[in-house]
């Protein structure tokens, strides 16, 4: 995604950018590069055309032009991605890169066509959490069933869907108003709400007997605070199932696909320093990225 498209208020400049991004689509990169220049000198305040010049160039392989077309777009509130560009490059801090109205204007706009997206990359975070807390359960000879449901991140419901039928109660949390309405559209979801997830946990009481979080925590460098949440509003015996990409090593980095990645180790360390002890701990293939896996980690956790 070349950033989420502000008109720079030039008509002219707009379709320049429009044509750059066919051109970019269709795998001309050096002509979309040519394009996106061109209509940043038309309109020099064109954030959206200075944040896409900036992809262009990464993928021509010229980190340095791209690390200037990125910090001469104007981004004061993080919506279109500076940050969070900029740190996967190692130009920017990695923490706090991700700012919230970044992830709320990329699902917004991904929201119609999400589904269809996450099925032509075999996503599966899903379906590999409810076998790990299938795992679980079984271990523990407790029955997949959980009276009260938390779904973090809940986006259209594909983690809703997995867990209805081992769900009394199943509630879902989005920061995205359009994810959440396609959620809303499947009726998954006993109760459903547009909400930042820390905010959103913090006016829980709960107890909910199982949380779970499919590809949420990617959007989120620091789990200490969301971890500590959760295990707030888990009831004594609760699980709480997540995933994360990862790579070995106990820090986080902005990957390259703007996602965080988290170091197996520091997942553990988190875990523990918020009293939380993981039952299930597996590194699986989550996603595919054209011909590439995209690994990460499984995990079902319950109150130390």
């Amino acid at each position: 995604m070349s950033g989420r498209f502000v008109s720079s208020g030039d008509l002219i400049a707009d379709r320049r950018f429009e044509y750059a991004r066919e051109l970019e689509q269709r795998g001309d990169l050096s002509g979309a590069a040519d394009l996106y220049a061109q209509a940043t000198e038309l309109a020099p305040a064109f954030a959206s055309a200075w944040v896409a010049l900036g992809d262009v160039r990464r993928k021509l392989g010229d980190s340095a032009a791209a690390i200037a077309a990125w910090r001469t777009a104007n981004d004061p509130d993080g919506r279109l991605g500076v940050s969070v560009r900029l740190a996967s490059v190692g130009a920017a801090e990695t923490r706090g890169a991700m700012a919230p109205a970044y992830v709320q204007a990329l699902f917004d706009d991904y929201a119609p066509r999400f589904d269809a997206a996450l099925t032509a990359i075999a996503y599966r975070a899903p379906a590999l959490l409810h076998e790990g807390l299938t795992q679980v359960c079984a271990e523990q000879g407790r029955a997949l069933r959980f009276g009260s449901v938390l779904d973090l991140g809940c986006g259209t419901g594909l983690s809703g869907a997995a867990f209805r039928r081992n769900s009394d109660w199943l509630v879902g949390v989005d920061l995205s108003a359009g994810m959440v309405a396609q959620a809303r559209q499947k009726g998954l979801y006993d109760r459903v709400a547009v909400a930042d997830l820390l905010e959103f946990l913090a006016a829980e009481e709960g107890p909910y007997d199982l949380v779970v979080a499919a590809d949420v925590f990617v959007y989120i460098a620091d789990l200490a605070p969301v971890f500590a949440a959760v295990r707030r509003v888990l009831a004594p015996d609760g699980l709480f199932g997540f995933t994360v990409e990862s790579k070995p090593g106990d820090d986080v980095i902005m990957g390259e696909k703007l996602r965080y990645v988290h170091g197996d180790g520091y997942v553990r360390a988190t875990l523990e320093q918020s009293a939380l002890a993981p039952r299930y701990f597996e590194g699986r293939v989550l996603r595919t990225d054209g011909p590439y896996l995209i690994g990460g980690i499984v995990t079902v956790a319950m109150k130390a």
